[in-house]
């Protein structure tokens, strides 16, 4: 199947690059496998017959059945033309790597993709807020994201989005104009910035802020892709804010991550007759996320000091003081 595996991969921090050529991301077997055994021991197991602690006979198959093959002199030269490139790998015990992503468990990422500042991840957890929400958002939507990101920027945070067209795009470019720190987490290889229509965007990223992404260069993105980065866009960052989605966007699964680690949520409510509104006013019904109405709101749902919270706080719908805030 895979004879010469270990002979490509002899170390865990090669091991890991090699994995995340061979398994899809968010594969809770493998996770298991790799957080009991690590990297290299998994990989061993992957081209051999026999018996995986905790497996069944035939779930070991099915497992191992799972896994890409690429020969091994194709994986020795993608992972040479990764290190060329520039692209870097981070794996669990670097001085960079985002402790915070390690609360995902048996998901957590086997390793980390880079292009940019690697150090804007090992800031404190407090520092990251992440801003997502509809691709084809509203103009008010995209205004809104802007001023949120201006003010997380101007408050020294980190903005965090996923790179594509309207809310997370609008948030990386407000950050960007405010002179502030961005990181995209991708859902396609940091060598390929997608979509094409964000190249410039994203390289501006790479060359003052951060890409990431567990899928190796070259990877293009898939449906599955994009909902296995909903739960690193959560895990990353002390708060996320929905600005905008539709009932079935995407986003909402960042808020849901969010909430299932303990992460505070919040939500932009906008115009009862408009579809975008549809997921940030469920958010708000269900009790998952806090009313961010204004950058206060903001300001009060990150704050350093806060412990984490899920649920809707009645502190932070009150009206606003008379102190100066930006209304959105």
């Amino acid at each position: 199947m895979m004879a010469s595996l270990i002979d490509v991969a002899s170390d865990e921090r090669t091991a890991r690059m090699v994995l995340s050529m061979l398994v899809e991301p968010n594969d809770p077997v493998t996770g298991r496998i790799l957080s009991r055994l690590g990297a290299v021991e998994t990989l061993w197991l992957a081209e051999h017959d026999g018996a995986v602690v905790g497996l069944s006979p035939v779930d070991a198959q099915v497992w191992r059945d799972h896994l890409s093959a690429p020969g091994a002199k194709e994986l020795t030269a993608r992972i040479d033309q990764a290190q060329q490139s520039g692209v870097r790998a981070l794996i669990p015990g670097d001085s960079d790597w985002p402790t915070a992503v390690n609360e995902l468990g048996e998901v957590a990422p086997y390793v980390l993709w880079i292009r940019g500042a690697s150090s804007f991840l090992s800031r404190p957890m407090s520092d990251l807020v992440t801003i997502t929400g509809a691709r084809a958002c509203t103009s008010c939507g995209e205004y809104v994201a802007r001023e949120l990101a201006s003010s997380v920027a101007g408050d020294e945070r980190v903005v965090v989005a996923g790179g594509a067209y309207g809310i997370e795009g609008a948030s990386h470019q407000a950050a960007l104009a405010a002179g502030g720190d961005t990181i995209a987490i991708l859902a396609n290889g940091v060598d390929r910035p997608y979509p094409v229509g964000h190249r410039d965007l994203l390289d501006r990223v790479a060359d003052v802020g951060l890409l990431v992404s567990e899928v190796p260069p070259g990877a293009v993105p898939t449906r599955h892709r994009v909902i296995a980065r909903a739960r690193l866009m959560a895990a990353l960052s002390s708060a996320s804010v929905i600005v905008e989605a539709g009932a079935r966007s995407g986003s909402l699964l960042v808020a849901q991550r969010a909430a299932e680690l303990g992460r505070r949520v919040g939500a932009v409510p906008g115009p009862v007759t408009s579809a975008a509104s549809v997921g940030p006013h469920r958010l708000l019904r269900d009790g998952t996320a806090s009313l961010v109405a204004d950058t206060s709101d903001l300001a009060r749902l990150v704050e350093r000091d806060q412990a984490p919270r899920v649920g809707l706080d009645r502190e932070l719908v009150r009206p606003p003081s008379p102190s100066p805030t930006r209304t959105l």
